[in-house]
């Protein structure tokens, strides 16, 4: 029975995930992203689009294209 108590308490340990990682706010950052038409990118915007958020904290930017 102890070791249930154990098991669980390790379970514990591995689902949360690591402070700063910010898997949460990240993941709604790429649903608003994709609500205001946007796409996220890895590196940087194409040349006929514009950035108008940011994906994530490492640098992922949300890109849609140029309003004339």
């Amino acid at each position: 029975m102890r070791l249930h108590y154990l098991l669980f308490a390790f379970l514990i340990l591995f689902l949360v995930p690591a402070p700063g990682d910010g898997f949460i706010a990240n993941g709604l950052r790429r649903f608003f992203c994709r609500i205001r038409g946007g796409r996220c990118a890895v590196l940087n915007c194409l040349g006929q689009e514009e950035q108008i958020s940011k994906c994530s904290n490492r640098g992922r930017k949300c890109c849609r294209k140029k309003k004339k």
